[in-house]
């Protein structure tokens, strides 16, 4: 036993009289107890997988990729090179720090001879000004190219389309201003070749923006209004969702962008920009079209140039194969046609030209547009008791197809 000179009985080393020191751990259990740690971390790992309704957030064909660590828009592309800066020097401090605690433990662990110790340089001038140079000169360097890369987003460009988005819970709704009513729903387009500017607010609670092969993500907030751009050479589907924890179904409140050429582009827009017609309408259409108001559906949705009007014998004569007598007709179109016009739900015109809805979830095929009518909260959860969300409508299977063979009218004619 080693004392320090002159040392007494009772200060002996603290090796010796710690009490850890008294009660030694098998070899065997310092090894498995890593092993039960990691084991534990692998099951939690696995068990995050795991949802009991799993087939509420599964992804259709083709895969939907987000990947911002290849970016093709050129403001995701000047993001990109900050952060391949940002982690190079990141790794370099992490690799000297890291290896200087090697050195450490390896030199200066404890041992039976006692072993050297550590030159204590407290109070040495050269070293702390070192110490405090080297680092704020580091963090001067990510600094200037940062700053650079928030002026290079954040300045004005002239020439761009711009799109009013407004973030619902859980859907994104786009207004293209310079196309007066054109209003969509989670799919954006937008031409190559020009810049786009984003100006974003919500409806309810904070959402983020975020496609990252073409952008960064930007919070969007209720009250404010926020600006994010975009611009790509390269056409494609590019797929996003929303960043923010926005409640029940965040996870489900995805968005496409789709780039085209600029002549493709000016094609869809014009054509998208027009209203529909609704009026020629017979047959199972013209049901589901008398459907679409006495359920009620007016009340959430817009679809222009829809009209539902006692001067049109189909709609009339649809109104009575639904059941209703002359009185109740006359009660429903006694103030005029019946337009939709309505903001609280996504903006159904041209419905049937969009290749994904309800918060770009599901693929729009007949069988997923029927199971979506029949009982929505259970395709996408929603807290529709309160407002937010479609509810169940209580449609029979003769209605439901009735409203299926009228939104497929809600393309553009060819």
């Amino acid at each position: 036993m080693r004392s320090r000179p002159g040392a007494g009985p009772n200060q002996l080393s603290r090796r010796s009289t710690s009490p850890r020191a008294a009660v030694h751990q098998p070899r065997a259990w310092r090894v498995v107890r890593p092993r039960v740690a990691a084991g534990i971390g692998l099951l939690a790992l696995a068990l995050i997988g795991c949802a009991e309704n799993a087939e509420q957030t599964e992804i259709e064909e083709p895969l939907r990729v987000m990947d911002y660590l290849e970016p093709v828009g050129r403001y995701a592309i000047v993001a990109d090179r900050l952060w391949d800066l940002t982690l190079w020097v990141a790794i370099a401090i992490f690799v000297f720090v890291q290896g200087m605690i090697v050195v450490a433990l390896l030199r200066f662990r404890e041992r039976d001879d006692g072993g050297p110790s550590p030159k204590q340089i407290h109070g040495n001038p050269r070293l702390e000004a070192l110490w405090t140079v080297v680092p704020a000169l580091i963090l001067a360097g990510v600094a200037f190219p940062t700053v650079r890369t928030i002026f290079y987003l954040a300045r004005p460009v002239e020439g761009a389309l711009e799109i009013n988005v407004t973030g619902h819970q859980w859907w994104w709704e786009y207004e293209y201003l310079q196309h007066e009513g054109l209003t969509t729903a989670n799919i954006m387009h937008i031409p190559t070749g020009q810049e786009v500017v984003l100006r974003m607010t919500s409806a309810d609670v904070i959402h983020s923006f975020w496609v990252p092969k073409l952008a960064g993500k930007q919070d969007v907030i209720p009250g404010r209004t926020t600006m994010l751009k975009l611009y790509t050479d390269e056409p494609g589907e590019y797929y996003g969702a929303c960043g923010e924890f926005c409640g029940l179904s965040h996870a489900n409140m995805r968005l496409h962008v789709i780039a085209h050429d600029p002549a493709e582009f000016t094609r869809w827009a014009q054509a998208h920009a027009e209203p529909v017609d609704t009026a020629a309408v017979t047959g199972q259409v013209a049901a589901g079209k008398a459907l679409f108001v006495t359920k009620e559906c007016v009340g959430c949705h817009t679809i222009r140039g829809f009209q539902l009007s006692g001067d049109d014998p189909e709609d009339v004569s649809a109104l009575r194969r639904l059941g209703e007598d002359q009185e109740s007709i006359d009660q429903l179109l006694e103030g005029g046609p019946i337009e939709a016009t309505a903001t609280v739900g996504p903006d159904l015109t041209y419905f049937s030209d969009r290749g994904w809805f309800a918060g770009a979830i599901f693929a729009n095929t007949d069988e997923n547009l029927r199971d979506w009518l029949e009982d929505p909260p259970a395709m996408k959860p929603m807290d529709w008791e309160q407002g937010r969300g479609m509810p169940p409508l209580g449609l029979q299977p003769d209605e439901i197809d009735a409203l299926v063979a009228f939104l497929r009218t809600l393309t553009v004619q060819r």
